[in-house]
């Protein structure tokens, strides 16, 4: 069961950075106006991140509930 917990433990921290990154290249995107840094690839993350919402919310009633299982996935990390 060690394994099990460490694995969770690593999953968590691995989540909690990704989400950090994404927060961090929002900001980076806006600060920014959109144009290509440096040492960042061209990636649109504001764009992304809308379409995914636009994704779920045209989905209906099965996109509430991907969320709604995303977020009870997440609260109980």
């Amino acid at each position: 069961m060690d394994i099990l917990a460490t694995i969770k433990k690593w999953a968590g921290a691995l989540s909690d950075t990704a989400v950090s990154v994404i927060a961090l290249l929002i900001v980076l995107e806006v600060l920014f106006k959109g144009a290509a840094l440096p040492f960042l690839p061209a990636v649109d993350v504001i764009g992304n991140v809308t379409g995914i919402v636009k994704a779920l919310g045209g989905e209906g009633v099965v996109g509430l509930v991907a969320v709604w299982v995303l977020y009870s996935i997440w609260k109980n990390k």
